[in-house]
């Protein structure tokens, strides 16, 4: 009884007001949905809530545009999840700041003057490995907040070796550089 009472105190502080839907109602859809709602009710999100429609589909590729769209593959981790729901929910948000986002891209171009292209290091081409830049940063900023140094060390490594690995090591090794270029172009989340 204590724990449902728990559960029920943490629903209240963090609304999620998110649906969720599925593109095809698998079990592996179903299953993750169950476990994103469960990250939603468990942590605040909402400085990284940007849009409140969210599709789980088998295989898909997440992406955030023109439905934040997220996979099943991450069922056997919550870290990983709440990492790539985060990620998609920043391409919104960096949307809804143009002017600030060309600002830090503009500086990211003078620190890279050459960035990779394509999978698995770079993004779909180089200005969009530029925003990830700044996505990807943000997006690891936001896992330290959530899950503490150690947890998103360890996704951070995950990250380097899967998908946009140059952008995200740069993250890594960088991190003061974009850090001080995020600050002077106003784009954080948390204010």
């Amino acid at each position: 009884m204590k724990f449902l009472f728990a559960c029920f105190l943490i629903t209240l502080a963090f609304p999620t007001s998110i649906t969720v839907e599925l593109k095809t109602g698998s079990k592996t859809e179903s299953l993750t949905k169950a476990q994103l709602e469960k990250l939603l009710s468990v942590y605040d999100l909402s400085k990284y809530t940007f849009t409140r429609t969210v599709l789980i589909e088998d295989k898909a590729i997440p992406h955030s545009d023109p439905v934040l769209t997220l996979s099943t593959r991450y069922l056997d981790s919550d870290d990983k999840l709440l990492t790539a729901y985060i990620h998609e929910q920043l391409h919104w948000y960096l949307d809804a700041h143009p002017r600030e986002t060309q600002q830090a891209e503009t500086e990211l171009r003078k620190l890279y003057p050459s960035v990779p292209v394509g999978y698995p290091d770079g993004a779909k081409d180089e200005e969009s490995t530029y925003l990830h830049l700044i996505d990807c940063y943000l997006e690891v900023k936001a896992d330290e907040n959530f899950l503490g140094p150690e947890r998103a060390a360890a996704l951070l490594h995950f990250l380097e070796n899967d998908h946009y690995r140059w952008v995200y090591r740069m993250v890594g090794r960088d991190n003061s550089a974009i850090d001080a270029i995020v600050e002077r172009a106003h784009l954080s989340p948390e204010g």
